[in-house]
Protein backbone atom coordinates (compact mmCIF):
# COMPACT_ATOMS: atom_id res chain seq x y z
CA UNK A 1 0.00 0.00 0.00
CA UNK A 2 1.29 3.46 -0.88
CA UNK A 3 1.80 5.97 1.88
CA UNK A 4 0.09 9.36 1.69
CA UNK A 5 3.21 11.23 0.39
CA UNK A 6 3.78 8.46 -2.20
CA UNK A 7 0.17 8.78 -3.40
CA UNK A 8 0.57 12.55 -3.71
CA UNK A 9 3.83 12.13 -5.61
CA UNK A 10 2.24 9.53 -7.90
CA UNK A 11 -0.76 11.81 -8.55
CA UNK A 12 1.55 14.75 -9.32
CA UNK A 13 4.10 12.91 -11.46
CA UNK A 14 1.94 10.72 -13.71
CA UNK A 15 0.04 13.59 -15.37
CA UNK A 16 3.34 15.43 -15.94
CA UNK A 17 4.90 12.35 -17.55
CA UNK A 18 1.88 11.78 -19.77
CA UNK A 19 1.87 15.42 -20.80
CA UNK A 20 5.57 15.18 -21.67
CA UNK A 21 5.06 11.97 -23.67
CA UNK A 22 2.27 13.53 -25.71
CA UNK A 23 4.24 16.73 -26.31
CA UNK A 24 7.16 14.65 -27.52
CA UNK A 25 4.92 12.68 -29.88
CA UNK A 26 3.47 15.92 -31.21
CA UNK A 27 6.93 17.41 -31.74
CA UNK A 28 8.13 14.24 -33.43
CA UNK A 29 5.28 14.52 -35.89
CA UNK A 30 6.22 18.16 -36.45
CA UNK A 31 9.74 17.02 -37.39
CA UNK A 32 8.25 14.53 -39.86
CA UNK A 33 5.96 17.24 -41.25
CA UNK A 34 8.95 19.57 -41.69
CA UNK A 35 10.85 16.85 -43.56
CA UNK A 36 7.82 16.21 -45.76
CA UNK A 37 7.30 19.90 -46.51
CA UNK A 38 10.99 20.40 -47.30
CA UNK A 39 10.91 17.45 -49.71
CA UNK A 40 7.66 18.59 -51.32
CA UNK A 41 9.02 22.08 -51.94
CA UNK A 42 12.48 21.07 -53.17
CA UNK A 43 11.48 18.01 -55.19
CA UNK A 44 8.34 19.74 -56.45
CA UNK A 45 10.51 22.56 -57.75
CA UNK A 46 12.98 20.21 -59.46
CA UNK A 47 10.31 17.82 -60.74
CA UNK A 48 9.01 20.55 -63.03
CA UNK A 49 12.53 21.40 -64.21
CA UNK A 50 14.07 18.02 -65.04
CA UNK A 51 13.93 15.94 -68.21
CA UNK A 52 11.00 13.53 -67.79
CA UNK A 53 13.20 10.61 -68.86
CA UNK A 54 16.04 11.30 -66.43
CA UNK A 55 16.97 9.63 -63.17
CA UNK A 56 16.69 13.01 -61.44
CA UNK A 57 13.09 13.40 -62.60
CA UNK A 58 12.08 10.00 -61.24
CA UNK A 59 13.98 10.70 -58.01
CA UNK A 60 12.01 13.90 -57.44
CA UNK A 61 8.77 12.28 -58.58
CA UNK A 62 9.15 9.54 -55.94
CA UNK A 63 10.12 12.10 -53.29
CA UNK A 64 6.96 14.11 -53.97
CA UNK A 65 4.73 11.03 -53.77
CA UNK A 66 6.49 9.65 -50.71
CA UNK A 67 6.28 12.93 -48.83
CA UNK A 68 2.64 13.50 -49.61
CA UNK A 69 2.11 10.34 -47.55
CA UNK A 70 4.57 11.55 -44.87
CA UNK A 71 2.71 14.87 -44.65
CA UNK A 72 -0.64 13.13 -44.14
CA UNK A 73 0.83 10.81 -41.49
CA UNK A 74 2.44 13.75 -39.70
CA UNK A 75 -0.75 15.80 -39.66
CA UNK A 76 -2.80 12.84 -38.41
CA UNK A 77 -0.16 12.20 -35.74
CA UNK A 78 -0.23 15.81 -34.60
CA UNK A 79 -4.03 15.81 -34.47
CA UNK A 80 -4.05 12.59 -32.44
CA UNK A 81 -1.59 13.93 -29.86
CA UNK A 82 -3.45 15.50 -26.96
CA UNK A 83 -0.91 16.79 -24.44
CA UNK A 84 -3.56 18.63 -22.46
CA UNK A 85 -6.02 15.74 -22.31
CA UNK A 86 -3.94 12.96 -20.74
CA UNK A 87 -4.02 14.04 -17.11
CA UNK A 88 -6.61 11.41 -16.19
CA UNK A 89 -4.79 8.39 -17.63
CA UNK A 90 -4.11 5.59 -15.19
CA UNK A 91 -0.64 4.15 -14.86
CA UNK A 92 -1.74 0.96 -16.61
CA UNK A 93 -3.20 2.90 -19.55
CA UNK A 94 -0.10 5.12 -19.67
CA UNK A 95 2.19 2.09 -19.85
CA UNK A 96 0.01 0.49 -22.54
CA UNK A 97 0.11 3.64 -24.66
CA UNK A 98 3.85 4.03 -24.07
CA UNK A 99 4.68 0.52 -25.21
CA UNK A 100 2.22 0.56 -28.12
CA UNK A 101 3.87 3.69 -29.50
CA UNK A 102 7.33 2.17 -28.98
CA UNK A 103 6.22 -0.93 -30.92
CA UNK A 104 5.04 1.29 -33.78
CA UNK A 105 8.42 3.05 -33.89
CA UNK A 106 10.29 -0.28 -33.92
CA UNK A 107 8.01 -1.68 -36.63
CA UNK A 108 8.60 1.48 -38.65
CA UNK A 109 12.38 1.07 -38.22
CA UNK A 110 12.06 -2.43 -39.68
CA UNK A 111 10.08 -1.06 -42.61
CA UNK A 112 12.73 1.62 -43.10
CA UNK A 113 15.38 -1.08 -43.48
CA UNK A 114 13.11 -2.74 -46.04
CA UNK A 115 12.87 0.57 -47.95
CA UNK A 116 16.67 0.76 -48.07
CA UNK A 117 16.87 -2.81 -49.34
CA UNK A 118 14.20 -2.21 -51.98
CA UNK A 119 16.06 0.92 -53.07
CA UNK A 120 19.22 -1.16 -53.49
CA UNK A 121 17.30 -3.82 -55.39
CA UNK A 122 15.82 -1.21 -57.74
CA UNK A 123 19.27 0.24 -58.40
CA UNK A 124 20.68 -3.23 -59.09
CA UNK A 125 17.73 -4.11 -61.32
CA UNK A 126 18.31 -0.92 -63.33
CA UNK A 127 21.74 -2.24 -64.30
CA UNK A 128 20.24 -5.37 -65.88
CA UNK A 129 17.17 -4.06 -67.69
CA UNK A 130 16.56 -2.05 -70.80
CA UNK A 131 13.05 -0.99 -69.78
CA UNK A 132 13.20 2.39 -68.03
CA UNK A 133 16.45 1.95 -66.10
CA UNK A 134 16.47 5.67 -65.25
CA UNK A 135 13.15 5.24 -63.44
CA UNK A 136 14.49 2.32 -61.41
CA UNK A 137 17.65 4.25 -60.52
CA UNK A 138 15.70 7.39 -59.59
CA UNK A 139 13.12 5.52 -57.51
CA UNK A 140 15.90 3.51 -55.85
CA UNK A 141 17.84 6.64 -54.95
CA UNK A 142 14.69 8.20 -53.51
CA UNK A 143 14.06 5.10 -51.39
CA UNK A 144 17.62 5.35 -50.08
CA UNK A 145 17.07 8.97 -49.08
CA UNK A 146 13.60 8.50 -47.60
CA UNK A 147 14.37 5.16 -45.96
CA UNK A 148 17.62 6.51 -44.54
CA UNK A 149 15.96 9.58 -43.06
CA UNK A 150 13.05 7.57 -41.68
CA UNK A 151 15.38 4.99 -40.14
CA UNK A 152 17.34 7.73 -38.40
CA UNK A 153 14.11 9.44 -37.35
CA UNK A 154 12.35 6.32 -36.03
CA UNK A 155 15.36 4.93 -34.15
CA UNK A 156 16.24 8.32 -32.65
CA UNK A 157 12.62 8.97 -31.74
CA UNK A 158 12.38 5.52 -30.14
CA UNK A 159 15.40 6.13 -27.88
CA UNK A 160 14.21 9.60 -26.85
CA UNK A 161 10.64 8.40 -26.26
CA UNK A 162 11.78 5.24 -24.44
CA UNK A 163 13.13 7.36 -21.57
CA UNK A 164 9.51 7.77 -20.47
CA UNK A 165 9.14 3.99 -20.13
CA UNK A 166 11.66 3.90 -17.29
CA UNK A 167 10.02 6.84 -15.59
CA UNK A 168 6.59 5.24 -15.84
CA UNK A 169 7.90 1.87 -14.65
CA UNK A 170 9.42 3.66 -11.67
CA UNK A 171 5.87 4.52 -10.59
CA UNK A 172 4.77 0.88 -10.46
CA UNK A 173 4.23 0.00 -6.80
Amino acid sequence: MLSMPAVLLYNDVLPVLNHGRELLAERGMAVLATWALLNLVVSGYYLARTDRRSEAHYFHQMNVGWNMVNAVLAVVGMLRAHPNQVAGLTLAKSLTEQFNFEKILLLNAGLDVAYLCIGSWLRARAATTEKLPARLRGFGRSLWLQGGFLLLFDVSFYFVYHRYAGLLLGLVP
